[in-house]
């Protein structure tokens, strides 16, 4: 079988290309460009975008020599550029808490560059270093997105998004394998990014450095309305948040909100921070064609967050309330939603807003 995998310079890509060359497939490795120069900052070397893209780069050319495979590397960052990152400045701009990983998945990572390679060679099957699993139930026809067996590195959460079309020519070779192993495996056959450090984010800079805006000054205010402070912008904070709201206080603040229409930042105690129901739009669905009643699931609300016991409600077009017994912290607007069937993923959306 022919199988292009998505080469990041990375342990994890490097080990999946490694796998699937050595259960005899033609493999090919593809690594795309995203990385414009902009913003100018020397402090995100080992980050999905920064300045330290051409070293991976280099890394991944490495690694496929080694590996006796192709690579080509194509060029991505204009799309990238309109597609992410002006949906990351957007979503800031407008007290939104985005996941720009998420949206990458979607639309670069799994939908543009194999576009962009198909126009250049055949292949049957897309690949990629992601922990997660990809399974074909023949009962339904469908492909099910599914846990990887090490749940502390599983990254369904950030996978959610993709199509059934998507998922159908998907192999996720390192599904049954935990870090360690990978790591053991690239040691063992000498792999050149064998010790190459992990990305750990989208961009281990500033924030502020990739939304460059003027400052936009507005009031810090209890859930009351008192005035308590001033800030700088709504993009230096997000709800849950309790470092760096800058006010000396009786107890504890913490964001509750974000008020684009009055440039405010809500705080507040802990408590004020809790919800039990929140409204999820934008849904796609993977396991299940739509919500069409009440069903009982689990649900994240962060991808390091643990799984709560949820019910999903249909609430109109391609959006679900959703329930939960237990109130979580800091249910952030613009922040995924997923949800689970034990280790499936039933599907996910993006939240709108919390009661």
């Amino acid at each position: 079988m022919k199988i292009a995998v998505g080469m990041s310079g990375g342990v994890d890509s490097s080990v999946a290309a490694l796998l699937l060359k050595n259960a005899g497939n033609e493999v090919y490795g593809i690594t795309m460009k995203i990385w414009n120069g902009r913003p100018e900052s020397g402090n995100s070397r080992h980050a999905c975008y920064g300045p330290g893209e051409e070293d991976e780069i280099a890394l991944a050319a490495s690694v496929c020599g080694f590996l006796g495979i192709p690579h080509f590397v194509y060029d991505c960052a204009a799309d990238y550029h309109s597609t992410v990152i002006e949906y990351f400045k957007k979503e800031y701009l407008a007290g939104r808490t985005p996941n720009p990983c998420v949206i990458c998945n979607e639309k670069i990572k799994f939908g543009l560059l194999p576009m962009i390679a198909k126009k250049h060679f055949s292949f049957d099957k897309f690949a990629t270093g992601h922990y997660a699993a990809v399974e074909h139930d023949f009962s339904t026809g469908r492909y099910l997105l599914k846990k990887a067996r090490d749940i502390a590195k599983d990254q369904t959460y950030f996978l959610h998004r993709l199509s059934r079309e998507q998922l159908s020519s998907l192999v996720l070779p390192l599904s049954g394998y935990s870090k360690d192993e990978v790591r053991q495996l690239a040691a063992e056959y000498a792999l050149p990014s064998a010790e190459y450090p992990e990305s750990q984010d989208f961009y281990d800079g500033d924030y502020r450095e990739i939304i460059s805006t003027e400052d936009l000054p507005g009031e810090i205010v209890d859930t009351r309305g008192k005035v308590l402070g001033r800030h700088r912008g709504l993009w230096n904070f997000t709800v849950g948040q309790r470092k760096g709201i800058g006010i000396a206080y009786r107890e504890p603040l913490y964001v509750v909100n974000l008020d684009s229409t009055r440039n405010r930042v809500i705080v507040g105690p802990r408590r004020a921070t809790l919800s039990d129901s929140f409204y999820v739009t934008e849904t796609n669905w993977i396991s299940i064609d739509n919500v069409t009643s009440e069903i009982h699931a689990s649900v994240k609300t962060r991808s390091s967050q643990q799984e709560v016991p949820c019910s999903i409600i249909p609430a109109g077009h391609s959006s679900v309330r959703v329930e939960i017994k237990e109130p979580l912290q800091g249910i952030a607007a613009g922040q995924s939603a997923v949800f689970y069937d034990g280790d499936a993923v039933l599907g996910g959306g993006i939240i709108e807003y919390s009661l």
